[in-house]
């Protein structure tokens, strides 16, 4: 985690910079709306307003906008209210109101149904170490975010919660598996949410949003205390937020190995991601990638909001030539099948076993069912088999990128699709495969390969609908993503976009 040295000198530097909190007024309401994680933590520190009247507002804000967009799986308000008496004085976050994702996070005495009917009223009694090193820092989590089904699509839709709704156009979704994450943040109701990603399930919901998500790399994040990687190491946790230097803070909060983890990302060169918010990148090499591996077809206008920040990129003085690693798509996506498939059996044998009795469909939803029947059938050397064709992927795009200082390309293949078309409970199950299939193609080589990569909101088309673009590193290199990312939102400023029923 961060010496207090570089975290107290890089928190003091970004306290500087022009999002900070913006509000005319002192009224927690409008703080709120006006004001991103660091600003807000400001305006608590100065006793303008209390974290308690802060708290107060973020909890009307969620209550206002939850029938409209259904972003609110569980309610924590008296766990947020009773965190308030233990809130570390002086820490860099102190008392701004967050939300933590249903799926695989625990706070003790806090459901954790993780989507699914079958995992109804599992309350833990333990508590998740990322939530544990958010609460150090003065997070106050007063609920957790809607999330499909043990994280399996790109939209947030199940059967257990509804329809999550992108607040920009309520028809269409708001991505997955962090849908409810990032609809929080882009509504404003937090300016920071926990977010997951296993396969695009932080960027997907932040392109769709029109809100800021970056995966760090494999092993950045604690997933503790009961495990230390998830899906093969294909997941990790971060966060969607307003602002990068939030994002940055956040990693830098939440950074470091797990008791028992086998491995993990190296520090930071400069100290504290932060830091790397607060200085304009060297000129950069960037790779432009307008294909995706599997070769589906890109939506003009992903391809037009690409190409417009590839433009972008030149004029603050960057270079960018379309260039893309090779990589094996069927290999990879074959790999990617098998173990989903076979963790999504183990998950639920998992679950058979704590609840004494088996599942069936009134329990988990037909794609669930489906791939747990494929993952039983898996070759006992599937698994195996799946980490050497990722290990392949991860050399190549390795050797690529000595060329190359990050990888851009869409987020999404296509904009915000209509809710409907990538539920686990399908009405065509063959329609299912071709829309989840090509919607999100680009973002999972990243969670293959280890990889750093994030989704940026840049671009909004014709119908109003935001399109990210995504920018991957190297291993290891946040602090790049971060330092062009923070001269993009100054060049490009998104902080006061907003979907009309938010203000």
């Amino acid at each position: 985690m961060l010496s207090r040295r570089a975290f107290t000198q890089a928190l003091a530097a970004t306290l500087a910079l022009p999002i900070s909190a913006k509000a005319e007024r002192d009224d927690p309401a409008e703080v709120l709306a006006q004001s991103d994680a660091i600003g807000l933590a400001k305006y608590i520190a100065s006793g303008r307003v209390t974290a308690k009247q802060v708290l107060r507002a973020a909890i009307e804000k969620a209550d206002q906008l939850q029938p409209q967009l259904n972003f609110l799986a569980q309610d924590a308000k008296d766990y947020a209210y009773a965190a308030l008496n233990t809130m570390p004085s002086g820490a860099p976050l102190a008392g701004v109101p967050t939300l933590m994702k249903d799926l695989w996070l625990d706070m003790p005495g806090v459901p954790a149904e993780n989507g699914s009917r079958f995992w109804a009223g599992n309350t833990p009694t333990v508590k998740s170490t990322l939530l544990k090193r958010y609460e150090s820092a003065g997070l106050l989590p007063f609920g957790k975010t809607t999330s499909p089904e043990l994280g399996l699509t790109a939209t947030t839709e199940s059967v257990a919660t509804g329809l999550t709704r992108n607040p920009w156009n309520l028809d269409m979704t708001a991505g997955g598996s962090s849908g409810g994450a990032a609809v929080a943040v882009a509504a404003g109701g937090v300016p920071v949410a926990h977010a997951s990603d296993g396969g695009g399930s932080i960027r997907t919901p932040a392109s769709c949003c029109g809100v800021f998500g970056l995966k760090p790399s494999r092993g950045r994040v604690p997933l503790g205390p009961a495990r230390t990687e998830g899906w093969l190491g294909l997941s990790t946790s971060h966060a969607i937020t307003r602002s990068v230097r939030d994002s940055a803070l956040l990693l830098d909060i939440s950074a470091g190995p797990d008791l028992g983890a086998r491995y993990h990302a190296p520090k930071p060169q400069r100290g504290s991601f932060l830091a790397a918010t607060l200085e304009a990148p060297e000129p950069l090499k960037i790779a432009l990638m307008l294909s995706p591996p599997s070769g589906s077809a890109v939506h003009p206008d992903c391809l037009t909001a690409v190409r417009d920040v590839a433009d972008l990129c030149e004029r603050l003085g960057h270079s960018v030539e379309e260039a893309a690693p090779s990589l094996d798509a069927k290999a990879i996506n074959e790999a990617m099948l098998a173990v989903l498939t076979i963790e999504t059996k183990i998950t639920l044998d998992a679950r058979v076993a704590a609840l004494g009795r088996p599942y069936g469909a009134e329990d988990v939803e037909p794609v669930t069912l489906w791939m747990a029947e494929m993952g039983a059938k898996q070759s006992p050397t599937a698994y195996a088999k799946a980490n050497r064709v990722f290990q392949t992927a991860a050399i190549e795009v390795a050797k690529f990128m000595q060329g190359y200082d990050l990888i851009l390309s869409p987020t999404l293949a296509k904009p915000p699709i209509e809710l409907g078309r990538l539920g686990l409970s399908p009405t065509n199950f063959d329609a299912y495969v071709e829309d989840v299939t090509t919607f999100g193609p680009f973002t999972a080589w990243a969670n293959q390969t280890g990889q750093p990569s994030m989704s940026v909101p840049l671009s909004w088309n014709e119908a109003g609908l935001p399109i990210g673009s995504m920018f991957t590193a190297r291993y290891g290199d946040e602090e790049t993503l971060f330092a062009l990312a923070a001269q993009l939102e100054k060049a490009r400023p998104w902080f006061d976009k907003r979907p009309a029923l938010s203000v």
